[in-house]
């Protein structure tokens, strides 16, 4: 099993997930969403399994800018926003086979460690 991790090069959460993984020997496929957005039907795996509330960060700066707080969308215009401007996605985002996991979760990365170790 591939674990696949999106995120931002600079950021301090996807640094620290690259190093979980990293301590645990576990190869990381990094997708730089600075460089590359995910795909909508990437994002739509997340939007799916978790809602569009927990896979934006209210906290970024893009998020506030835009005013994203007073939006009232469908899951496909929520994926259209946040193709666009990955800033606004709570990071890291990732995903072990059909398993998915969103921001700071050392439980679902556990479970990722042993499906690749598995």
């Amino acid at each position: 099993m591939d674990v696949q991790l999106f995120g931002f090069a600079g950021s301090r959460a996807t640094r620290k997930a690259q190093r979980w993984f990293s301590e645990r020997r576990v190869p990381v496929h990094f997708v730089d969403v600075g460089k590359r957005a995910p795909s909508p039907g990437e994002l739509r795996r997340f939007v799916q399994r978790f809602g569009p509330e927990a896979v934006l960060d209210p906290a970024a700066k893009a998020y506030r800018d835009q005013g994203l707080q007073y939006v009232s969308a469908s899951n496909d215009d929520w994926i259209d926003r946040m193709v666009a401007q990955p800033a606004v996605l709570r990071l890291p985002l990732v995903r072990c086979g059909n398993d998915l996991a969103v921001g700071d979760d050392e439980a679902a990365w556990q479970r990722f460690v042993e499906a690749a170790n598995g």
